[in-house]
């Protein structure tokens, strides 16, 4: 199973992070795949979450606005799904790597994209997930003691996909 994990320690750091990777990996070549999430900062209320689908787009905003006051989940569960069906249409043979911003409340609780990682950890397709600190024991019971946790850098998620990816040529 080619699957790994990565926590970067500050609010919004393991997005910034993803979304980097996979520009990274995008211009080195690789057929990404998955969604990277764009926070964007408002004054009225907290950040809009929006992700973008790999590789190139559509970007979809994932949160709702509840109010200044409002202390319940933003999440629109609708746009999530929506997103996940667009990722779900684009996991094909030829993605090399598939990418899930994060491992959230909503996966967690049995939905989100637990289905799309599933599918590529059956195609064998390496896959990168976000998770955070609440919700990590939920990843692990979902996939199992073989996921990898990798520091958040580059250069660690570079070398663990390429390590990943050459093995598999390696068999071809």
């Amino acid at each position: 199973m080619k699957i790994a994990y990565t926590m970067a320690p500050g609010q919004g750091d393991t997005d910034l992070f993803l979304f980097s990777v996979a520009q990274d990996l995008g211009a080195r070549g690789y057929q990404t795949c998955g969604t990277v999430q764009i926070n964007t900062k408002r004054s009225d209320h907290p950040c809009d979450m929006d992700v973008q689908v790999l590789p190139d787009g559509p970007i979809l905003r994932i949160s709702q606005s509840l109010g200044r006051n409002s202390k319940g989940c933003r999440l629109d569960p609708s746009a999530l799904e929506h997103a996940v069906g667009l990722v779900a249409d684009r996991l094909t043979s030829g993605t090399e790597v598939l990418i899930v911003n994060k491992f959230g409340k909503h996966e967690a609780d049995g939905r989100g994209f637990r289905t799309v990682i599933a599918e590529a950890i059956e195609r064998d397709i390496p896959v990168l997930v976000g998770v955070n600190a609440l919700n990590l024991a939920a990843f692990k019971e979902f996939v199992g003691p073989d996921a990898l946790w990798l520091e958040p850098s580059a250069k660690a998620v570079i070398s663990w996909f390429e390590a990943t990816s050459q093995s598999e040529r390696n068999v071809a």
